[in-house]
């Protein structure tokens, strides 16, 4: 699943590439640019629905940012109430 991944982002690069290329190649009005810009539009929206159907069956887990450097969660003191 990761390398997949990596190859529609690299695909999706790839395009945004092609795009600048043909914006500033493209002397005439040809629509090559938008073709490229729609495509890449296109492969996003594909990623993220696919990162959504493999999150929903389980395929892929999210897993959290540790703010320590030992593994180990902080735990950050609450500030002591004043009795009123």
């Amino acid at each position: 699943m990761k390398i997949l991944i990596v190859l529609v982002l690299l695909v999706i690069v790839g395009s945004l590439g092609s795009a600048l290329y043909f914006l500033f190649k493209d002397r005439e009005r040809s629509p090559r640019t938008v073709h490229a810009l729609t495509v890449r539009i296109g492969l996003s929206i594909g990623l993220f629905v696919l990162l959504l159907i493999a999150f929903g069956t389980g395929l892929i887990k999210p897993h959290g940012i540790r703010p320590g450097f030992d593994g180990n969660p902080q735990v950050t003191p609450t500030p002591a109430q004043n009795p009123r």
